[in-house]
C-alpha cells in the first residue's frame, strides 16, 4: 500500500509533468516568434508576419496555462514539502524570487505589447517587446535550472544548528557544478520540442495543400532546426552524462543498468533491472561500449549499483527505461533532420509525403523526450531532495495519507478538465491552416499601417518555391 511520502511524490510529479511542458513550449515558441518577426522586418515578406500572428495565439494560450500551473507548484512546497521549504528555503527561496523579479517581470511587462501593441507602438518597438518576452523565458529557465542543479550538485552553503542550508557563496550556488550542462541541455530540448510541433503542423497542412506558402515555410524552418540542433543535443547529452558520472554515479549506474563495478562495462541496450535480485534480467548488451561512452576509455571504470547501500539507490527500472525513451527519441529526431537535409538537397523536401507523415507522428516526440529526461533527472536523484544531504522522506510535510490522496485525486480531476481543454484548444488552433494576412489576437491590421511594405505576392510565392 502506498504511503504519504510516495503519494506526495506522485502529486508533485503529476503537477510538474504538466508544468514542465508548458514553459518549454513558451521558451521555444517565444524565440521562434522573435525570429519570425525579425525576418518579416528584414525581408518584408508577408508570410513571416502571417506565421507570427498564427503562432502568437498559441503562445498566449500556452503562456497562460504555464503561469497557472507554476502557481500551483509553489503552493505544494508548503502543503506537501514544508520541511524541505524550511531547510532549503534560504537557498531555494531567493533563487526562485530572482526568477520572479527578472524573468516574470520581463514576460508580463511586455507580453501585452507583444499581443496587442503592434498598431500602437510600431514594428520596431513591437519587435523589441517580442525579443524581451523571449529573453524573459530564457531568464526563467536560467533561474529554475540553477535551483534544480543546486539540488542535484549542492555547493556554496553551510548547515546551521537547525539543519537549514545557509548561503555562504551565491556565485557558487548559482553556478554549481552541473548548471553549465543542464541549462543548455534543457533550452535545446525546448527548441527541439517546439520545432517538431511546428514541423508537424506544417506537415499536416502540406499534406492537404502542397502549395500553402506558410505551411512550406514553417515545415522548412522546423526541419532546419532538427538538422542542426538535434546532433548538438546529442553532444550535450554526452557532456551531461560525463558530469553526472562524476557527481551522481548512482544515477548513472541506475540508468545504465550496471550492478557490478567494472573496468569494461557493457552498454546494456535493453533489459530489466531487478532491485531484489540486484542484477539486470534479459539484458542485451554490447561489451566495453558502456565504459567507452561514459569515460571515453575502453577500460574506464564504471561503478555499479552494488557499490552503494540499498537505501541510497534510485529505483533503477524507471530511470533505466526513461533514459532509453529519451535517447531513442533524440536519435530519431536527428534521423528525421538528416532525412530532411537529403531531401532538401534533391529538391524533394515538400514532395516527400512519407516524411510529412513521419513529422506529423512525431509532433509530441520532443515533449515526450523532455519528460523522460526529467524522470531520469528526478527519479535518479532519489532518495534525496538535496543530493546526498537531505532525504525525500525527511522533506515531506506531516500530512497523513488520506489528506494527500484526496488532494491528488482533486488535482487529477481539475488538471485533466482544465489542461485537457487547453491542449484540445491548442490542437484546434493549429489544425486550421495559416491564412494570407493572418489575424492576430487583435483585429486584423493592414500591413501598410505598421509601416511595412511587402513585395508583390507573386514575388513572395516565387521566392518561397525556389
Amino acid at each position: 500500500m502506498p504511503d504519504a511520502v510516495l503519494l506526495a511524490r506522485v502529486q508533485f510529479a503529476f503537477t510538474i509533468g504538466f508544468h514542465i511542458v508548458l514553459p518549454a513550449f513558451s521558451i521555444g515558441l517565444a524565440s521562434y516568434l522573435a525570429v519570425l518577426e525579425g525576418l518579416w522586418l528584414r525581408t518584408g515578406r508577408q508570410v513571416y508576419q502571417d506565421l507570427f500572428q498564427y503562432w502568437l495565439k498559441a503562445f498566449a494560450l500556452v503562456f497562460g496555462m504555464g503561469v497557472v500551473s507554476g502557481v500551483v507548484m509553489s503552493y505544494e512546497f508548503g502543503t506537501n514539502w514544508s520541511v524541505f521549504a524550511d531547510k532549503a528555503g534560504p537557498v531555494v527561496g531567493p533563487l526562485m524570487g530572482y526568477e520572479v523579479l527578472t524573468a516574470f517581470f520581463l514576460e508580463s511587462g511586455f507580453l501585452g505589447i507583444m499581443l496587442f501593441g503592434l498598431r500602437r507602438v510600431g514594428p520596431g518597438l513591437h519587435f523589441l517587446a517580442t525579443c524581451i518576452v523571449a529573453l524573459g523565458t530564457l531568464t526563467s529557465a536560467f533561474w529554475i535550472l540553477s535551483v534544480n542543479s543546486w539540488m542535484q550538485t549542492p555547493q556554496g552553503y553551510r548547515i546551521d544548528a537547525a539543519g537549514r542550508f545557509v548561503p555562504t557563496d551565491w556565485l557558487a550556488i548559482i553556478f554549481n557544478p552541473s548548471f553549465f550542462v543542464r541549462l543548455p541541455h534543457m533550452v535545446i530540448a525546448a527548441y527541439l520540442s517546439v520545432a517538431f510541433f511546428v514541423g508537424a503542423a506544417g506537415a499536416w497542412h502540406l499534406l492537404r495543400d502542397r502549395g500553402n506558402i506558410a505551411a512550406r515555410t514553417m515545415f522548412s524552418m522546423a526541419m532546419w532546426m532538427a538538422t542542426i540542433v538535434a546532433p548538438v543535443q546529442i553532444v550535450m547529452g554526452d557532456m551531461h552524462g560525463l558530469n553526472t558520472l562524476h557527481h551522481q554515479p548512482a544515477k548513472i549506474a541506475a540508468l545504465e543498468g550496471d550492478w557490478e563495478t567494472t573496468h569494461d562495462a557493457p552498454m546494456i541496450l535493453f533489459g530489466w533491472p531487478d532491485m531484489q535480485k540486484q542484477r539486470t534480467e534479459y539484458e542485451i548488451a554490447i561489451p566495453h561500449l558502456g565504459s567507452l561512452i561514459l569515460t571515453h576509455d575502453w577500460h574506464g571504470e564504471v561503478k555499479g549499483l552494488s557499490a552503494f547501500p540499498p537505501q541510497d539507490r534510485p529505483y533503477a527500472p524507471v530511470v533505466f527505461w526513461a533514459f532509453r525513451i529519451m535517447v531513442g527519441l533524440g536519435f530519431l529526431m536527428a534521423a528525421v533532420g538528416l532525412a530532411s537535409l537529403a531531401l532538401r538537397a534533391g529538391g524533394r523536401l515538400f514532395h516527400a509525403r512519407w516524411l510529412q507523415w513521419i513529422a506529423v507522428a512525431m509532433a509530441p516526440a520532443g515533449f515526450v523526450a523532455l519528460l523522460a529526461g526529467w524522470v531520469v533527472t528526478e527519479v535518479g536523484r532519489q532518495p534525496y531532495t538535496v543530493y546526498g544531504l537531505l532525504r525525500t522522506a525527511d522533506s515531506v510535510s506531516p500530512v497523513a495519507l488520506p489528506g494527500v490522496a484526496t488532494s491528488l485525486a482533486a488535482f487529477a480531476i481539475v488538471y485533466f478538465i482544465v489542461y485537457g481543454s487547453g491542449f484540445a484548444y491548442l490542437l484546434a488552433l493549429v489544425a486550421r491552416p495559416p491564412l494570407p494576412a493572418e489575424p492576430g489576437p487583435h483585429p486584423a491590421m493592414p500591413t501598410h499601417a505598421a509601416g511595412i511594405t511587402p513585395g508583390p505576392a507573386a514575388a513572395v510565392a516565387t521566392g518561397e518555391r525556389r
